[in-house]
């Protein structure tokens, strides 16, 4: 059974390999920001078709305050060729933190026993999992949970505002 929502963020400890950053900066980042977690595999056609929109997300929504991290989970022992991953990883425009989960490391954190790829988590700014999607349908699903997230956010960020002496202070 996959993470339930309210749960907590999982440590991003484990991975063989990280791409564009490491673990420990991918966790610091998502820290107070809505943050999309998603898992993909090379040999999986749906998230090849997915990751330009994931990337869009990631793009239009950084000023939002929108992080993504990307976790690679193998399928089938081709896909731990870390050389085809960093290939992907150039080719589908994977700018974000990208972990390698070659020991199913992260797969097991997030609870996603049966290796769903596309598998889309979606944690609020206080990294509290608000959607989980995966499969075919799954980014369907997300988008919309990511934009309820994002205006939460944005109005969570507004209501941080103080007044002093009629002033904005944030």
């Amino acid at each position: 059974m996959p993470l339930q929502k309210g749960s907590e963020m999982p440590p991003l400890d484990g991975a063989t390999e990280w791409f564009n950053a490491t673990g420990a900066h991918a966790a610091e980042e998502a820290k107070g920001h809505p943050t999309l977690v998603h898992f993909w595999s090379v040999s999986c056609g749906i998230c090849k078709e997915n990751m330009p929109r994931v990337a869009a997300w990631r793009d239009e929504h950084a000023g939002d305050g929108l992080r993504v991290i990307a976790v690679h989970m193998p399928r089938y022992e081709a896909d731990t060729d870390t050389e085809q991953v960093r290939d992907a990883i150039t080719h589908y425009n994977i700018t974000e933190p990208c972990a390698v989960d070659n020991e199913h490391k992260l797969r097991d954190a997030f609870q996603n026993q049966q290796g769903d790829v596309p598998a889309y988590y979606l944690f609020d700014s206080d990294g509290k999992l608000r959607s989980f999607a995966a499969g075919e349908q799954g980014i369907g699903i997300v988008a919309a949970a990511l934009e309820r997230v994002l205006a939460a956010s944005e109005s969570k960020s507004e209501g941080k505002l103080a007044t002093c002496s009629g002033a904005a202070i944030e």
